[in-house]
């Protein structure tokens, strides 16, 4: 199963964030916000990869394992932070969005991320 078929979910994770206050949500860490903030970026890749956007290049195909390091993020959210299911759905869309910005520029943000998270997704998430 490929990453982009599981975002579905990412139009229920923008739902529950619109359920979700931003003072319901917990606080992370550093560690927790660039795990979130990857998994958006390789939620948005791998959803460009499958329409095979120019925006996708330079990244390798992240199919099972980015998939695998967006659902472990969401359990180890829970676990750390005691969030529920809607709370770190709503993590995730909003980051999302924030990534996706409103006025151009995601280019350059996913670029910016490309290393560091896919760094992370090494270590979390090895290759077979």
């Amino acid at each position: 199963m490929t990453l982009f078929r599981f975002l579905p979910l990412a139009a229920a994770l923008a739902a529950g964030a619109a359920a979700a206050q931003p003072a319901d949500l917990p606080k992370l860490t550093l560690d927790q916000e660039t795990a979130v903030r990857c998994s958006a970026a390789f939620a948005i890749v791998s959803s460009e990869q499958a329409r095979a956007a120019p925006l996708a290049a330079g990244w390798p195909v992240l199919g099972q394992r980015g998939r695998e390091y967006f659902v472990r993020t969401g359990a180890r959210l829970m676990d750390e932070t005691g969030a529920t299911r809607p709370q770190v759905q709503a993590l995730f869309a909003r980051s999302a969005t924030e990534l996706r910005g409103n006025g151009g520029g995601l280019a350059q943000r996913l670029e910016s991320l490309r290393r560091p998270c896919l760094s992370l997704l090494d270590l979390a998430v090895p290759q077979r």
